[in-house]
């Protein structure tokens, strides 16, 4: 038997148990003799099992949301609502629901599975032992897809990202092994839109939004179905239960009007992570309305723009859009109606949830589903300019909506605009010359070499970010100490200070913010060569290149708005500066450092950043990262801040600075 026989055997046994039993068998019992097999190391059994469990599995989701659709179209309620009229729906329906579930899995509907057998489901566990199985099985196409699948909800696991590098190397596993046997189309068809929009096939894009759009619409009815099954009710003491029936009616509905809310954030969360991706839902109609535009498609386009205004109410970028396609086509237009259809729901169910939440005593927060952040787009279409405008020509592929990017004044006289946001290929960047003298570039690497230890900053780690390089660090409060301590002069360290302060300006200026940037961490480091490249990642969320996105979870430092780098010397070989796309190798920019240079940007995932190998020579500069929440200010720069002003008024400093090193990862 060949390696394919081998691998369809499961598909095999499982249709002839599905033909020769009337119901499906328990997921978890199935699930349970695969475990047992395994710890005999009867490996054929484990494949058989498993697979037979992840089929059963499914097969009770998709009967429990086909029947309870089917009822619920069959037994519709009454028009003229009355109290009798309600009940006897209700009851139509739960006596069609029974024997619908019980046609297709007889006992099992009956069958109550443990949480600790579910959650392993739902944490795809069952496809490690199947990795594991295939592997010994020697059916290594399987093995790829059972270790691909695990990995999109377990990217922690460091075993199995090796297994599948492993994997990738043998030349009998093909990149197409490599398949999410449990990929949601909606999430999948989005991925793969955004992956051709980025490469200007707007067509092909445009088939697959739309694609990703009918998926999720449909998965949204799935899911809401999906919460019709009983609730835990944790907070009562069933024992002691005294409600009245619409006390109870009411109870239970409130329940599963909340689950079925949270379907907004389970659509739009990836396997394996905690928070959704922003914006998820509304930016299918933001790329839809410029691959449209691109293609000539003007209605549609129209259509798509005041889509997404449903979502964004008034949004500036987008109601540009609006009158653009208006005014080229002559005529207005209207938003789509599935979408409309959909938010009705949504607002009407955010105001009966409120309602129930009071009835019953528990606080019910209204979460922001739709975050305003837009995603990664950047540029408009193009409605007039002046000289305070950055333009950028319609045909750049990269850029999507906003074509007019808007800049303020750099503060200072002598700074030099390089390279905006356009010219670099990308969003909120920006490159500038001459943010300091030759003279002060000089005075700070001196400071550098009498301040920095190898890993201050870091914990002492002298390599956190690679084994390949050295760091040296110091903050601002340990060189205004130094200073105090006559250890380097006071003035270099105040020169210090007053740098990153004029980075600040020029960053919050340039970027014409409308609240204050606060320091989130200063520092002035030195990378000395070894080899190897600083990893490619972004600033205030974990990138994730497969999928396309970046995750703003912990340990990222996701408060982080903005961050600079001023070059403090030019003299080494290597240390380019690098942006690149999220598949974190396609270089979109490249940043040659040298004295007084700065490079600012914005610190999510449209700007991931690495820096290339430092080959010869020791490369300087001064790192800042800023934040607009005063909650996360650098506890170190208020207390710069209070040594400054003493300075300033001639104070007398009566006790010692306290040092508070800070974890730069």
């Amino acid at each position: 038997m060949d390696g394919n026989s081998a691998a369809a055997l499961p598909v095999v046994l499982l249709t002839v148990l599905s033909i020769s039993s009337a119901f499906l068998q328990p997921y978890d019992l199935l699930y349970d003799n695969a475990v047992q097999a395994f710890s005999q190391s009867d490996y054929g059994s484990v494949v058989r099992h498993m697979e037979a469990a992840l089929s059963s599995f499914s097969e009770l989701r998709r009967t429990k949301v086909r029947c309870r659709l089917r009822c619920q179209d069959q037994h519709q309620f009454e028009s003229n609502f009355t109290d009798l009229g309600f009940f006897y729906g209700v009851l139509r329906r739960a006596a069609c629901m029974n024997p619908c579930i019980e046609e297709k899995l007889g006992a099992q509907s009956l069958h109550k599975v443990s949480e600790d057998v579910l959650q392993d489901f739902n944490r795809r566990i069952p496809y490690n032992y199947l990795q594991m199985a295939y592997q010994k099985l020697k059916v290594p196409d399987k093995a790829a897809a059972a270790a691909h699948t695990y990995f999109q909800a377990n990217p922690e696991h460091v075993e199995m990202g090796q297994n599948l590098e492993q994997y990738k190397d043998r030349q009998d596993v093909r990149p197409e092994h490599f398949v999410d046997r449990e990929a949601r189309l909606h999430q999948l068809y989005f991925t793969d839109a955004v992956k051709l929009y980025d490469k200007g096939d707007y067509g092909a894009a445009i088939i697959l939004f739309e694609d990703a759009l009918v998926e999720y619409f449909q998965a949204d009815v799935e899911c809401r179905a999906l919460c019709q099954g009983p609730q835990k009710f944790e907070s009562h003491d069933h024992i002691r239960y005294r409600y009245s029936l619409h006390e109870l009616v009411s109870d239970h509905f409130t329940q599963v009007l909340h689950c079925e809310h949270e379907c907004v954030r389970d659509l739009a969360t990836r396997p394996g992570r905690l928070s959704p991706m922003e914006n998820y839902l509304p930016l299918h109609y933001d790329y839809l309305q410029f691959a449209y535009y691109q293609m000539d498609r003007l209605e549609e386009a129209l259509q798509c723009a005041l889509t997404y205004l449903l979502f964004h109410e008034g949004q500036e970028f987008m109601t540009e859009n609006v009158d653009y396609f208006r005014e080229m086509l002559e005529r207005d237009g209207k938003p789509r109606e599935e979408a409309a259809r959909y938010l009705r729901r949504h607002k009407q169910e955010l105001e009966l949830l409120l309602m129930g939440s009071e009835i019953m005593g528990v606080e019910f927060t209204e979460g922001n589903y739709w975050s305003s952040t837009g995603g990664r787009h950047d540029s408009r279409i193009p409605s007039g300019t002046d000289g305070g405008m950055e333009y950028v020509p319609i045909s750049d592929k990269r850029m999507s909506l906003q074509l007019l990017c808007k800049r303020g004044p750099l503060v200072y006289d002598s700074v030099r605009l390089v390279q905006n946001s356009a010219a670099l290929n990308g969003s909120q960047r920006v490159l500038l010359d001459s943010v300091i003298s030759e003279d002060e570039c000089s005075e700070l690497r001196r400071l550098a070499h009498s301040v920095t230890m190898a890993g201050d900053g870091y914990r002492g780690r002298m390599s956190p970010h690679t084994p390949n390089e050295k760091f040296e660090g110091a903050t601002v409060l340990k060189t205004l100490q130094y200073g105090y301590e006559g250890r380097v002069p006071l003035r270099s360290a105040r020169l210090f200070y007053e740098v990153s302060e004029r980075a600040r300006r020029i960053i919050e200026s340039y970027f014409m913010l409308n609240s204050t940037l606060h320091f989130s961490y200063t520092h002035l480091v030195c990378r000395t060569a070894i080899t190897g490249d600083h990893p490619i990642h972004a600033d205030n969320c974990l990138l994730d290149p497969e999928a396309n996105e970046c995750w703003k979870e912990p340990p990222a430092y996701t408060y982080r708005d903005y961050s600079a780098l001023l070059y403090l010397n030019g003299d080494f070989s290597g240390g380019e500066f690098i942006f690149t796309e999220m598949d974190a190798k396609t270089v979109t920019a490249t940043v040659k450092p040298k004295c007084g240079r700065m490079v600012g940007f914005s610190s999510g995932g449209e700007n991931p950043h690495g820096v290339k190998a430092v080959t010869s020579g020791q490369r300087c500069a001064v790192a800042l990262w800023f934040t607009m929440d005063p909650l996360f200010r650098e506890l170190e720069r208020l207390q710069a801040d209070e040594v400054i002003q003493a300075l300033d008024t001639q104070s007398v400093w009566t006790h010692s600075l306290h040092i508070n090193p800070k974890d730069e990862l």
